[in-house]
């Protein structure tokens, strides 16, 4: 008891004297003062995911990069869709896809409240993608190939429908016909057909009023109905005539 009592003195000497601690003593201090880190990263990747688009857009505007990743990873499926839609080309819907969210990187600031996340970001997508297409050398021979194979599967085929074809047998075929469709008809008939987007945001995107995306979808539907009847009789049904 003695010598713990002379321990203590000997260490409250030193302090009320200013000598230094002993290492000991520092290093204890120093660790007991040391704050815990309560908050971690994956804590923060697991916060971005439970935002809304548009609060993962604004924190983009921010820079934050935690939210992109979180974006990334929740719009690359449907953005990936959308843009094979377009080109027919996975590997290319892909490089799309990644270019687009460079794009949103980059042009983060332009972002405004008032837009609908995805409106904004399917209109990068569609008009990166719709580039692409325009710039794609050869496009009639890349197609040759394509359209032999449908040749020969409509033969063995004769007696289904277009609903019983499988959805890649489907995409081909409107790879192939929608090529008398324009730009603009190609992309509002995807995007109101295929992705179900309401006409208001579709106009957003391709960039027009709401009665000319309906225009554009009538004569779209149009074309490929008598492009189907021309080609593919056997999956256009019992008509013969496209009706207005």
């Amino acid at each position: 008891m003695a010598r713990d009592r002379d321990d203590g003195g000997s260490n409250s000497g030193r302090a009320a004297s200013g000598e230094p601690k002993d290492e000991g003593d520092a290093l204890q201090d120093d660790t007991m003062s040391r704050p815990t880190l309560a908050y971690s990263a994956g804590q923060h990747q697991e916060e971005q995911r439970m935002l809304s688009d548009k609060e993962l857009l604004r924190a983009i505007r921010d820079g934050d990069e935690a939210s992109l990743e979180a974006l990334i990873e929740r719009k690359t499926g449907p953005l990936v869709q959308l843009a094979f839609r377009i080109l027919g080309d996975a590997e290319e819907a892909r490089d799309i896809v990644q270019m687009t969210f460079f794009r949103l990187w980059q042009h983060r600031d332009r972002f405004d409240d008032r837009w609908s996340p995805n409106t904004w970001i399917y209109r990068i997508c569609s008009n990166l993608a719709i580039d692409h297409l325009r710039s794609r050398r050869s496009r009639e021979r890349q197609r040759e190939p394509v359209r032999l194979h449908l040749r020969d599967v409509a033969g063995r085929r004769a007696e289904r429908d277009l609903a019983s074809l499988h959805e890649g047998e489907v995409m081909a075929i409107f790879q192939e016909l929608s090529t008398r469709l324009t730009d603009k008809q190609r992309m509002v008939f995807l995007l109101r057909e295929v992705e179900e987007l309401p006409s208001k945001d579709v106009a957003e995107i391709v960039g027009c009023r709401e009665s000319t995306v309906r225009n554009h979808l009538f004569n779209a539907r149009k074309i490929l109905r008598s492009a189907l009847i021309e080609h593919y009789p056997e999956y256009a049904g019992n008509h013969s005539e496209v009706t207005p």
